[in-house]
């Protein structure tokens, strides 16, 4: 049975330091996201990384967010300085097999950045 299991969310102050971890569970992943959500926003991309290690930040996070992956321990993390409020939302974790395609999502932590 693959899971997708998230930790390391928690409250913080702006300007704050948080570091999300996935494990993954069941078999291993090709691509390997983090997306977020928001109340009353759709769910967005945060940030992605193949299974060889090449990674792309969005726009909001550059500089600030970096992902990054342990294939050995089938684990995904998001480092995330400099947090904003507008940073608060649900991030969850997302992982992908290609041939043939398959996706899978965490249940979600929760990231709130207060002022």
């Amino acid at each position: 049975q693959v899971q997708l299991v998230e930790s390391g969310g928690g409250l913080v102050q702006t300007g704050g330091s948080l570091r999300l971890s996935c494990a993954a569970s069941g078999r291993t992943f090709d691509d390997m996201d983090w997306y977020r959500e928001a109340p009353g926003k759709q769910r967005e991309l945060v940030a992605t990384i193949t299974r060889g290690g090449t990674t792309n930040v969005v726009d909001f996070g550059l500089g600030r967010f970096t992902i990054s992956r342990d294939n050995a321990k089938n684990m995904l993390y998001l480092q995330m300085n400099n947090l904003k409020p507008e940073d608060s939302a649900v991030y969850y974790c997302h992982a992908e097999t290609m041939s043939p395609f398959f996706d899978y999502w965490g249940q979600g932590t929760q990231v709130t950045v207060v002022s």
